[in-house]
């Protein structure tokens, strides 16, 4: 018999907005049974032979760790996640905990809601708007299996908005792991499609990778090689009844759309290594090698109907008058060589960082080139998993650097951030058919400070935290579409709480909420809404003697009316619309979705029926992007199913 203390707690992660920071004693798997024979621990692990002498395969034998802990000298190895919580969040959108603006379909254009922190100090392409639907190198999973393993998950949205994702993952020896991903989206357009088969979304990806470690436990190498197309079907949007009367908000399929005949295509493909070699016990030197690009397109005629969108909207013709093709390549080296070491509770590292690229346009004459030399370190202080600060730095030499300190406490975390970093390459540079620009933007500041308090018990917990940010010279696009920079700070101030509660083990209720106050005279550059809240109430229990785990409840999330980011998709880029003429206010609207996530064995199913208010209140629908709905009332279908021999 099941008792509430083998229940994974549901402590509300510690949240920066926008991403989430997992607690380290937080579970990352847990098949949600009683101890079974052959459960007993050896060296962490379970034991592999129960009292039958069979072999014992399981999530608990098969077990990932991820490249950052093996740089960082945090080895840790999770076990698969078989929770059923969040697992009808299954589209990029929903896993980020709603805090993306897309165009309402899987695999559209998307930026976050909140302003994000760069991870990146240096020179990127620009090109982002398709970044949540890529694998980046260092987010790819490295396996320990005992025995093949393989999952499969299937996903069959309404409307045929479809997902696939499969993986598979086997030690050739011991110590030596090579596995691969494939994970592809075939989404129909929800807007006007003219067919079944009509996608808006066709993206293929597959990711190849390794790991090994030699027998005397000195050399370490974790490679992967990723690819990923993806193709999207512009459709520039709804057309506003103010242009065309006969246009209506809220009619889905019989929308009439600005675009039939547009496209665009983000190609990204990556090599990556890392290795290092033990020279010293507690000392190790290692090298991370990079090698990327990214193909970015745009297609489309310029004959009517198409060019009533261009004319209004982008009515400059720079190179072409019949057609508009643009196409940008950038493409970067990177090696990054340095040592690290333990001494005690403390760990440090130091490096030097080498990166050179390009971004060259068709209708460039000359690329935008960069080398980029760094050099940075970082302290890691440790007495218990409860209890450890760290702190690190990067310094691109001569104007540009990044410094980040975390304290962490059962009770607080604490992170401050300040950085200097540069615009992109596509903001200093671009050369299109509707835009061009060439700009000696100055880098941009930021001081950031996050905080969480930690008050977790047996049956609820909350969680208050509070963002501060302070942005200067932040560079963005304006109303016309143009890269510019703010001569002003934006100031702002972000407080937010987590909540967990639950009654008998079995109802649940959780809550994000977060409100946003920007001042200062950059404030206007970022539009975020007033109010970002979700919410669960759901129903969690085994059933028919623990053969059948299942969760049934009801989601429910809501942004404030703001005039959210319009989007571009000549230059592919979000920009600001213009306040003076109010051109279209994102409605605060709340959105509700049925959902029930079942576990039988190891296989997980979910049902999720979106938008369950569809015409349902004052408004028949709503909004996430000017001239872009939501999803109507839809009934989405999926399964997890892996394998373990």
């Amino acid at each position: 018999m099941e008792v509430f203390a083998q229940r994974p707690t549901r402590i509300p992660p510690v949240t920066q907005v926008g991403r989430e920071i997992q607690p380290d004693q937080r579970q990352t798997g847990n098949e949600g049974t009683t101890r079974q024979e052959g459960e007993d621990q050896q060296g962490g692990r379970r034991k592999l032979i129960d009292d039958s002498t069979q072999m014992v395969f399981g999530p608990k034998t098969t077990l990932y760790f991820f490249e950052r802990d093996i740089k960082r000298n945090r080895l840790k190895k999770h076990e698969l996640d078989t929770l059923l919580n969040n697992f009808h969040y299954y589209e990029p959108v929903a896993k980020s905990g709603w805090k993306y603006q897309d165009l309402g379909n899987i695999g559209t254009a998307a930026q976050s809601v909140f302003y994000q922190a760069p991870v990146m100090i240096g020179t990127t392409s620009g090109f982002h708007a398709y970044d949540l639907y890529h694998q980046s190198p260092d987010s790819i999973k490295y396996y320990d299996t005992k025995s093949p393993f393989t999952n499969m998950e299937l996903f069959f949205g309404g409307g045929n908005r479809n997902m696939m994702d499969l993986e598979f993952a086997r030690n050739v020896t011991p110590k030596w792991n090579v596995g691969f991903t494939l994970n592809t989206i075939r989404a129909r357009k929800v807007l006007n499609p003219n067919r079944r088969d009509d996608n808006q979304t066709v993206k293929n990806a597959y990711v190849f990778q390794t790991s090994y470690k030699s027998d005397n436990d000195k050399y370490l190498l974790l490679a992967n090689f990723s690819r990923t197309r993806h193709v999207v079907a512009e459709q520039g949007g709804i057309i506003p009844p103010s242009v065309d009367s006969t246009s209506l908000y809220f009619t889905y399929e019989d929308a009439k759309v600005w675009l039939r005949d547009a496209s665009a295509i983000d190609l990204r493909q990556d090599y990556h290594l890392y290795h290092e070699y033990e020279l010293l016990k507690g000392w190790q030197v290692y090298h991370v090698f990079d090698k990327r690009k990214q193909d970015v397109t745009f297609k489309s005629a310029l004959s009517s109907p198409s060019s009533n969108f261009f004319d209004l909207y982008n009515p400059e013709r720079f190179n072409r008058l019949d057609s508009t093709i643009n196409y940008n390549h950038f493409s970067e080296w990177r090696n990054e060589m340095g040592f690290k070491g333990d001494i005690g509770p403390l760990y440090y590292n130091a490096f030097a960082k080498f990166r050179t690229g390009r971004m060259k346009g068709n209708f460039q004459v000359d690329p935008y080139g960069f080398d980029e030399l760094s050099i940075g370190g970082a302290l890691r202080g440790e007495i218990n998993e409860n209890w450890r600060f760290e702190a690190e730095g990067e310094y691109l030499i001569p104007s540009a650097f990044r410094i980040n300190g975390k304290f962490i406490s059962p009770f607080l975390e604490a992170t401050y951030t300040k950085a200097l970093y540069k615009p992109t390459a596509m903001q200093m540079l671009y050369r299109g058919n509707h835009h061009r620009w060439s700009n000696r933007f100055s880098n941009i500041g930021l001081d950031q400070v996050q905080g969480v308090i930690k008050a977790d018990f047996k049956r609820w917990s909350i969680r208050p935290n509070l963002t501060i940010n302070r942005v200067s010279n932040y560079v963005f696009f304006d109303e016309n579409q143009q890269a510019a920079q703010s001569s002003g700070d934006a100031f702002m101030l972000i407080p937010g709480v987590k909540t967990s509660f639950n009654v008998g083990g079995k109802l649940f209720w959780e809550t994000e909420a977060y409100y946003t106050l920007i001042t200062g005279d950059g404030a206007d550059n970022f539009r975020i809404p007033e109010i970002f809240a979700n919410s669960r109430i759901y129903f969690d229990s085994p059933m028919f003697n623990e053969n059948l785990f299942i969760q049934i409840g009801i989601d429910v999330r809501y942004r404030s009316e703001y005039f959210a980011d319009a989007y571009s998709p000549a230059m592919q880029q979000f920009y600001l619309q213009d306040l003076q003429q109010q051109r279209f206010g994102v409605a605060g609207y709340p959105v509700f979705d049925f959902f029930l996530n079942a576990r039988i064995n190891r296989t997980r199913i979910l049902l999720r029926y979106n938008h369950v208010n569809d015409n349902l209140l004052s408004v028949p629908g709503y909004f996430v992007t000017p001239d872009y709905t939501g999803l109507k009332g839809l009934l989405d279908v999926g399964i997890s199913w892996p394998l373990f021999d």
